[in-house]
């Protein structure tokens, strides 16, 4: 029987006609409905007509996790007083549970995307709902891009829904077409907040690491909530592992201790979601912030952390990383006390820290590995996504790691167009590595061991089950925990997809030596999936990855005496000198080649190291030198680039300075300076060396070691610099002399080093020059020297100075020189080299 009180009791009720005549008029529209108002469970079943009279349509709605899928579907078909599998049935990786009966199915985002590949049309379905639009999963966005397409081109009459608690509704409505925003209020208890932060201060997280004192913190806060509030604690983490760690520090509450993550078992998550008679304290990760309610809950305790992916594309190395929780999900956390009844939240951070803290998590598609993505818009007939109308678009640098991926396992072709192959990856709900170490693993292994070893990859392994790939294969085998339940249902499934006909030939067959152990075999499956991390032993746990990355496995891994390793987990923490290995096989040197063939280099190398040529004929995977001898004749080219590569890296130095070469490089310095137009900058080295073809040949090419550029003669180089074409090189002289005549006879040379030119000259080979010495209009330093030569003033006016300065500086010079001239008028006096004595010779 239909609950009704339930059903018109939810808030969103009162937006339905709005959201209906939004659908009829338009097509779309955007439903921005506070959590608790019964967006995720009327909405859908009015929307099928299975309330409120409508015309009978069959919708699908779309959920980004497996547990709010369940738990909605499960609050829909009680709403409607039958069981999950009748009008309503859900659908998740591992489980479907539909019948002939059923108009509204939930799926997660990602099941939706493989439908979506396989049927662009989505024949039958009228009506798709995307659920916690706010959170910004990539597969979430993707879905939404898909399906405007769709409705573009192809089935106009597609209604689509995106539906939210806290969401960008300008910018979602313009995803949609310009969709209309149907806005409904919830019926919210107050809320009040607690600061709570540490007493002492805490490191911040890096990595996956959060700093124990955090976490011995938070319990206690769970404690003292316990203690001064009634009702449930939900408390918020970040992790698996911060859940299991902060459990163990609440021995002896007086409630029930519960852990809710994607991964927990039905079971445990069905209990979360139900009410219970006695206390509780519920442990969450980021999937209790949305979509779901937990009965009874009074207080939220957050942590302020959260979990979001990061990649290091050029080292192949993706992994999550702890983060401070943004405000909207402070305010979504928070939010959860306030369900049923006021309540209260203990924020683990101070009010000042709140304020800077980002306003929104970063969308996933701005941080994320997106090898999978691109995949699927190359499938969708858009490899480079330019024509979907996403959110936020694709950045450049990461897509185009992601084809290097993808045409690396065989997916796309060198125009980025899906391949055969491509289209059964895209197909198989995995990422495009595990991909093909399911593909080309079926056909070294057979289906059901490469089922096995990508299950385990697809989801890492407990840490329990030890750093040993093959190891955790064998425990999983035989356990009978939580995991291992989830990782046979996996296996299933992946067995099957091997098995369906069409299945493409491995690229570079890598086995073909008769059956593997299973060492043998989890290496090869980890190489397949992890190329840029096959490894050589460097001794003591060190590895080299094919990427470059070093990798250290721990102090008591059995792998250490492994002379080449397939590395499946490895993060590397800031500022950490090499990966820390988490999961890896031992292999054979011929499987990594045939794994890694793309890798595969053999050639010359020529490279400047140690201050010097080294030129040797080279085998390398990747970063992994497999073998060198000396090369006695190297590619010229190869010769001259590094010869470049030296001089950027020590300097022009290695060339032949004279004297006056150093002066030719400050004068046309100092002409670029004044003039500029055609005279050169040749100030810096890098610029310099980036013009070698200008001014360095032919002499550079015909170089072959270092004492060879010591013999090229600079100034003679930098000649060919002078801009003869416009005919200004032969003014150099006249615009900036390497010498100036002074009165006394002397040619002084002019230092142009400095930003102004200075002529360093003896104070009484000036008498009788008035006017300040100029070049290419500017004026000259003038460093004024006594007769021993050392520094006596320093003017840029003469005149000012012979009517002023000039008589302190004689009263000095006097006192110190006596045997030479200092005439009371300079202006006037004869300009002199000598003595007194010697004049009057």
């Amino acid at each position: 029987m239909i609950r009704r009180a339930e059903l018109d009791s939810l808030p969103v009720r009162g937006a339905v006609p709005a959201l209906v005549a939004a659908l009829d008029g338009h097509g779309a529209a955007v439903l921005c409905a506070p959590p608790g108002t019964g967006k995720t469970t009327l909405v859908p079943l009015v929307l099928a007509g299975l309330t409120g009279g409508g015309p009978p349509r069959r919708v699908v709605v779309a959920e980004p996790r497996r547990i709010a899928a369940r738990a909605a579907a499960r609050r829909m078909a009680w709403l409607l007083g039958e069981a999950v599998g009748g009008s309503v049935g859900f659908t998740v990786r591992g489980e479907r549970v539909v019948g002939p009966d059923t108009v509204v199915e939930v799926v997660t985002t990602g099941v939706l995307l493989q439908r979506l590949q396989r049927d662009q049309e989505l024949a039958g379905v009228d009506v798709v709902v995307l659920d916690e639009c706010h959170e910004r999963h990539l597969d979430a966005d993707t879905v939404a891009a898909f399906l405007v397409d769709v409705r573009g081109t192809l089935r106009p009459e597609l209604r689509l829904v995106a539906a939210s608690a806290t969401t960008d509704a300008a910018g979602w409505s313009r995803v949609l077409g310009g969709a209309p925003v149907v806005e409904t209020a919830g019926v919210s208890y107050p809320v009040e907040v607690v600061w709570a932060p540490p007493a002492r201060p805490v490191r911040p997280p890096h990595g996956l690491r959060v700093d124990p004192a955090q976490l011995t913190h938070v319990a206690s806060v769970v404690r003292r909530a316990l203690a001064e509030r009634s009702g449930d604690v939900l408390c918020f983490l970040p992790g698996v592992g911060e859940l299991g760690r902060v459990a163990g520090q609440l021995g002896g509450v007086d409630a029930e201790v519960l852990q809710i993550h994607g991964r927990a078992p039905a079971a445990v998550q069905d209990a979360a979601l139900r009410p219970a008679e006695h206390r509780r304290v519920i442990l969450a990760t980021a999937v209790a912030e949305s979509s779901l309610t937990v009965p009874g809950v009074r207080v939220v305790v957050d942590s302020g952390l959260a979990r979001e992916p990061r990649v290091d594309h050029a080292r192949g190395l993706g992994a999550l990383a702890t983060v401070r929780a943004s405000r909207a999900a402070g305010r979504q956390r928070a939010g959860r006390a306030g369900r049923e009844a006021p309540g209260a939240v203990y924020r683990c951070w101070s009010q000042a820290e709140d304020a800077r803290l980002t306003p929104f998590p970063a969308p996933e598609i701005r941080i994320a590995d997106l090898a999978q993505f691109a995949l699927q818009a190359a499938c969708w007939g858009d490899p480079d996504a330019a024509g979907l109308a996403l959110p936020d678009p694709p950045p450049a640098g990461a897509m185009g790691a992601a084809r290097e991926v993808l045409r690396a396992v065989g997916a796309v072709d060198s125009a980025g167009r899906p391949t055969a192959r491509g289209l059964r990856m895209a197909r198989l709900g995995l990422h495009p590595r595990l991909a093909r170490a399911l593909l080309d693993g079926t056909a070294a292994l057979g289906a059901r061991r490469a089922a096995e070893l990508v299950a385990l990859l697809s989801e890492e392994p407990p840490r329990e089950y030890g750093d040993d790939l093959a190891g955790a294969w064998r425990r999983a085998r035989q356990g009978g925990d939580a995991y291992g339940h989830r990782w046979r249902t996996e296996v299933r499934r992946l067995e099957r997809a091997a098995k369906e006909p069409g299945a493409s030939a491995a690229v570079g067959d890598p086995v073909g030596r008769g059956p593997l152990s299973d060492d043998a075999a989890a290496g090869l499956v980890a190489a397949l999936a992890f190329p840029e991390r096959v490894a050589r032993a460097r001794g003591e746990g060190a590895f080299l990855m094919a990427s470059g990355t070093a990798a250290a496995l721990g102090d008591g891994s059995g792998l250490r005496s492994a002379s080449w390793l397939a590395v499946a987990v490895a993060d590397r923490p800031p500022h950490a000198a090499s990966a820390r290995v988490g999961l890896a096989a031992p292999l054979d040197e011929e499987t990594a080649r045939a794994a890694a063939g793309h890798l595969f280099r053999s050639g010359e190398e020529v490279r400047w190291e140690g201050g010097d040529l080294v030129a040797r004929s080279v085998t390398r995977l990747g970063a992994i030198e497999l073998a060198a001898r000396p090369l006695k004749a190297p590619d010229p080219a190869l010769v001259r680039g590094a010869l470049l590569d030296g001089l950027r890296a020590e300097g022009l130095g290695l060339l032949r300075w004279s004297q006056d070469a150093r002066a030719l490089r400050a004068r046309l310095g100092f002409l670029h300076r004044a003039l500029g137009g055609a005279w050169p900058d040749v100030a810096d080295d890098s610029a310099l060396v980036d013009r070698a073809d200008e001014w360095l040949e032919p002499e550079l090419s015909r170089a072959r070691r270092r004492s060879d550029l010591g013999r090229i003669d600079a100034g003679q180089a930098l000649n060919r610099l002078l801009p003869w074409a416009g005919g200004e090189a032969g003014r150099l002289d006249e615009l900036a002399p390497e010498r100036i005549e002074v009165p006394s006879g002397s040619r002084v040379r002019v230092d142009y080093s400095g930003e102004q030119p200075v002529l360093a000259v003896k104070l009484q080979e000036l008498f009788g020059w008035a006017e300040t010495p100029r070049v290419a209009g500017v004026p000259v330093l003038v460093h004024l020297l006594s007769p021993a030569g050392r520094p006596a003033a320093v003017t840029a006016d003469l005149a000012s100075f012979w009517a002023g300065g000039y008589q302190a500086v004689r009263a000095e010079l006097r006192g110190r020189y006596p045997k030479h001239p200092w005439p009371q008028d300079p202006a006037t006096a004869e300009p002199t080299r000598h003595t007194n004595a010697r004049l009057r010779r």
